[in-house]
Protein backbone atom coordinates (compact mmCIF):
# COMPACT_ATOMS: atom_id res chain seq x y z
CA UNK A 1 0.00 0.00 0.00
CA UNK A 2 1.21 3.78 -0.34
CA UNK A 3 2.50 5.39 1.49
CA UNK A 4 0.30 7.98 0.76
CA UNK A 5 -2.62 5.80 1.68
CA UNK A 6 -1.47 4.62 4.66
CA UNK A 7 -4.32 5.63 7.28
CA UNK A 8 -3.02 8.03 10.34
CA UNK A 9 -3.71 6.56 13.82
CA UNK A 10 -7.16 8.18 15.24
CA UNK A 11 -7.18 9.87 18.32
CA UNK A 12 -10.30 8.61 20.68
CA UNK A 13 -11.54 11.32 22.71
CA UNK A 14 -11.10 9.66 26.55
CA UNK A 15 -13.84 9.17 28.40
CA UNK A 16 -12.32 9.95 31.02
CA UNK A 17 -11.02 13.29 30.37
CA UNK A 18 -14.01 15.46 31.91
CA UNK A 19 -15.43 17.96 29.97
CA UNK A 20 -15.58 21.75 30.25
CA UNK A 21 -18.69 23.17 32.47
CA UNK A 22 -21.70 24.78 30.02
CA UNK A 23 -21.56 28.39 30.02
CA UNK A 24 -19.17 30.90 30.78
CA UNK A 25 -16.23 30.57 33.54
CA UNK A 26 -17.70 32.62 36.74
CA UNK A 27 -16.25 32.98 39.98
CA UNK A 28 -18.10 30.24 41.38
CA UNK A 29 -16.88 27.61 38.85
CA UNK A 30 -13.87 28.70 39.77
CA UNK A 31 -13.90 28.78 43.58
CA UNK A 32 -15.31 25.16 42.60
CA UNK A 33 -12.11 23.89 40.97
CA UNK A 34 -9.84 25.86 43.72
CA UNK A 35 -11.75 25.20 47.22
CA UNK A 36 -11.48 29.07 47.40
CA UNK A 37 -12.39 32.02 46.05
CA UNK A 38 -10.52 35.45 45.34
CA UNK A 39 -9.58 37.85 47.67
CA UNK A 40 -7.68 41.57 47.59
CA UNK A 41 -5.78 42.10 51.22
CA UNK A 42 -4.57 45.80 50.91
CA UNK A 43 -1.55 45.87 53.65
CA UNK A 44 -0.99 49.99 54.01
CA UNK A 45 1.67 51.76 56.08
CA UNK A 46 4.70 53.07 56.38
CA UNK A 47 7.49 52.01 55.00
CA UNK A 48 9.30 50.39 57.65
CA UNK A 49 5.75 49.08 59.13
CA UNK A 50 6.18 45.53 58.06
CA UNK A 51 4.06 45.56 55.06
CA UNK A 52 5.96 42.90 52.96
CA UNK A 53 7.33 41.24 55.71
CA UNK A 54 3.88 39.86 56.55
CA UNK A 55 2.52 40.23 52.66
CA UNK A 56 5.48 37.20 52.14
CA UNK A 57 4.43 35.50 55.36
CA UNK A 58 0.77 35.21 54.43
CA UNK A 59 1.69 33.87 51.06
CA UNK A 60 3.74 30.89 52.44
CA UNK A 61 0.82 30.38 54.82
CA UNK A 62 -2.03 30.61 52.38
CA UNK A 63 0.23 28.08 49.88
CA UNK A 64 0.42 25.70 53.09
CA UNK A 65 -2.83 25.55 53.57
CA UNK A 66 -3.95 24.86 49.43
CA UNK A 67 -5.31 28.92 49.06
CA UNK A 68 -3.83 29.80 45.67
CA UNK A 69 -1.97 33.37 47.40
CA UNK A 70 -0.39 36.38 45.01
CA UNK A 71 1.66 38.88 46.38
CA UNK A 72 1.74 42.00 44.51
CA UNK A 73 4.27 44.22 46.11
CA UNK A 74 4.78 48.18 45.31
CA UNK A 75 8.90 47.97 44.87
CA UNK A 76 8.87 45.21 42.52
CA UNK A 77 5.98 47.21 40.52
CA UNK A 78 8.12 50.14 40.25
CA UNK A 79 9.96 47.42 38.50
CA UNK A 80 7.90 46.84 35.61
CA UNK A 81 4.53 47.85 35.30
CA UNK A 82 5.60 51.19 37.03
CA UNK A 83 8.69 51.93 35.75
CA UNK A 84 9.42 55.30 35.11
CA UNK A 85 6.62 56.49 37.75
CA UNK A 86 7.91 59.20 40.10
CA UNK A 87 7.08 60.00 44.05
CA UNK A 88 4.87 63.26 43.06
CA UNK A 89 1.27 62.62 44.48
CA UNK A 90 0.16 62.03 40.67
CA UNK A 91 2.80 59.47 40.18
CA UNK A 92 1.51 57.53 43.80
CA UNK A 93 -1.53 57.41 42.85
CA UNK A 94 -1.24 56.06 39.01
CA UNK A 95 1.42 53.44 40.75
CA UNK A 96 -1.69 52.59 43.61
CA UNK A 97 -4.40 52.26 40.57
CA UNK A 98 -2.30 49.71 38.69
CA UNK A 99 -1.67 47.70 41.35
CA UNK A 100 -5.32 47.65 41.86
CA UNK A 101 -6.35 46.95 38.52
CA UNK A 102 -3.72 44.19 39.29
CA UNK A 103 -4.89 42.50 42.26
CA UNK A 104 -8.56 42.89 40.96
CA UNK A 105 -7.73 41.36 37.63
CA UNK A 106 -5.66 38.20 39.94
CA UNK A 107 -8.48 38.09 42.22
CA UNK A 108 -11.54 37.63 39.62
CA UNK A 109 -9.23 34.50 38.31
CA UNK A 110 -9.66 32.86 41.96
CA UNK A 111 -6.36 33.58 43.75
CA UNK A 112 -6.04 35.61 46.62
CA UNK A 113 -4.05 39.04 45.89
CA UNK A 114 -2.19 40.60 48.80
CA UNK A 115 -0.97 43.98 48.18
CA UNK A 116 1.53 45.36 50.16
CA UNK A 117 1.89 49.16 49.26
CA UNK A 118 2.43 52.21 51.19
CA UNK A 119 -0.67 53.95 49.36
CA UNK A 120 -0.85 57.23 51.77
CA UNK A 121 -4.36 58.02 50.69
CA UNK A 122 -7.61 57.20 51.77
CA UNK A 123 -9.48 58.43 48.53
CA UNK A 124 -7.52 56.12 46.78
CA UNK A 125 -7.98 53.12 48.98
CA UNK A 126 -11.58 53.91 49.56
CA UNK A 127 -11.94 53.94 45.38
CA UNK A 128 -10.20 50.32 45.58
CA UNK A 129 -12.50 48.99 47.94
CA UNK A 130 -15.47 50.47 45.77
CA UNK A 131 -14.02 48.48 42.83
CA UNK A 132 -13.69 45.63 44.32
CA UNK A 133 -17.59 45.72 45.79
CA UNK A 134 -18.67 46.80 42.25
CA UNK A 135 -16.88 43.57 40.98
CA UNK A 136 -17.98 41.52 43.53
CA UNK A 137 -14.79 40.40 44.88
CA UNK A 138 -14.25 40.39 48.89
CA UNK A 139 -11.82 43.23 49.83
CA UNK A 140 -9.92 44.07 53.11
CA UNK A 141 -7.94 47.21 54.13
CA UNK A 142 -5.69 46.08 56.80
CA UNK A 143 -3.59 48.83 58.59
CA UNK A 144 0.19 48.00 59.43
CA UNK A 145 0.28 50.35 62.22
CA UNK A 146 3.75 51.18 63.51
CA UNK A 147 4.62 54.36 65.02
CA UNK A 148 7.25 56.34 62.97
CA UNK A 149 9.59 56.10 65.22
CA UNK A 150 9.82 52.35 65.22
CA UNK A 151 9.53 52.80 61.14
CA UNK A 152 13.03 54.44 61.61
CA UNK A 153 14.87 52.52 64.38
CA UNK A 154 13.59 49.71 61.54
CA UNK A 155 14.85 51.79 59.00
CA UNK A 156 15.42 47.86 56.36
CA UNK A 157 16.18 50.03 53.31
CA UNK A 158 18.31 52.77 54.86
CA UNK A 159 15.39 55.05 53.18
CA UNK A 160 15.27 56.98 56.44
CA UNK A 161 18.68 57.62 57.05
CA UNK A 162 18.46 59.19 53.47
CA UNK A 163 15.63 61.22 53.99
CA UNK A 164 17.31 62.77 56.94
CA UNK A 165 20.65 63.43 54.78
CA UNK A 166 18.13 65.36 52.48
CA UNK A 167 18.61 62.35 49.78
CA UNK A 168 15.01 61.81 49.21
CA UNK A 169 12.62 64.64 49.12
CA UNK A 170 8.76 64.04 49.88
CA UNK A 171 9.25 61.19 51.85
CA UNK A 172 5.61 59.30 53.11
CA UNK A 173 5.81 60.27 57.26
CA UNK A 174 8.40 63.02 56.81
CA UNK A 175 7.58 65.62 54.47
CA UNK A 176 4.47 63.68 53.10
CA UNK A 177 1.50 63.10 54.60
CA UNK A 178 0.22 59.57 55.34
CA UNK A 179 -3.93 59.12 56.12
CA UNK A 180 -3.94 56.33 58.52
CA UNK A 181 -7.43 54.59 57.77
CA UNK A 182 -10.35 55.75 60.13
CA UNK A 183 -11.67 52.04 60.15
CA UNK A 184 -9.92 49.42 58.69
CA UNK A 185 -11.03 45.69 58.66
CA UNK A 186 -8.01 44.80 60.49
CA UNK A 187 -5.40 46.81 62.16
CA UNK A 188 -2.07 45.32 63.48
CA UNK A 189 0.15 47.39 65.29
CA UNK A 190 3.51 45.36 64.44
CA UNK A 191 5.37 47.63 67.14
CA UNK A 192 4.32 45.88 70.07
CA UNK A 193 3.02 42.10 68.14
CA UNK A 194 5.30 39.93 66.24
CA UNK A 195 5.35 38.62 63.14
CA UNK A 196 3.80 35.21 64.29
CA UNK A 197 1.02 37.48 66.46
CA UNK A 198 0.07 39.67 63.41
CA UNK A 199 0.60 36.74 61.00
CA UNK A 200 -2.31 34.46 63.27
CA UNK A 201 -4.59 37.45 62.64
CA UNK A 202 -4.00 37.94 59.20
CA UNK A 203 -4.18 34.76 58.04
CA UNK A 204 -7.56 34.16 60.21
CA UNK A 205 -9.42 37.07 58.52
CA UNK A 206 -7.99 35.70 55.07
CA UNK A 207 -9.65 32.65 55.15
CA UNK A 208 -12.75 34.43 56.13
CA UNK A 209 -13.03 35.96 52.90
CA UNK A 210 -11.71 33.07 50.54
CA UNK A 211 -13.40 30.35 52.23
CA UNK A 212 -16.48 31.18 53.92
CA UNK A 213 -19.18 28.98 55.55
CA UNK A 214 -20.70 26.64 52.51
CA UNK A 215 -17.46 27.40 50.14
CA UNK A 216 -16.60 24.17 47.75
CA UNK A 217 -13.60 22.17 48.32
CA UNK A 218 -11.99 21.78 44.98
CA UNK A 219 -10.17 18.74 43.74
CA UNK A 220 -6.93 20.13 44.07
CA UNK A 221 -7.60 21.80 47.29
CA UNK A 222 -5.81 21.05 50.50
CA UNK A 223 -7.51 20.76 54.09
CA UNK A 224 -6.83 23.37 56.33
Amino acid sequence: MPDSEKSSPRVHASSSVSSAPAGPITPATRAKLLGHRGAVIWLTGLSGSGKSTLAAALETELFRVGVLPVVVDGDVLRTGLSQGLGFSDADRKENIRRAAEAALLLAETGAVAITALISPFRDDRHHIAKRCRARGVPFAEVFINAPLAACEHRDPKGLYKKVRAGLIPSFTGIDSPYEAPLAPTLELHTDRESVAQSLAKLTALTLSLARPAGTARGAGGAES
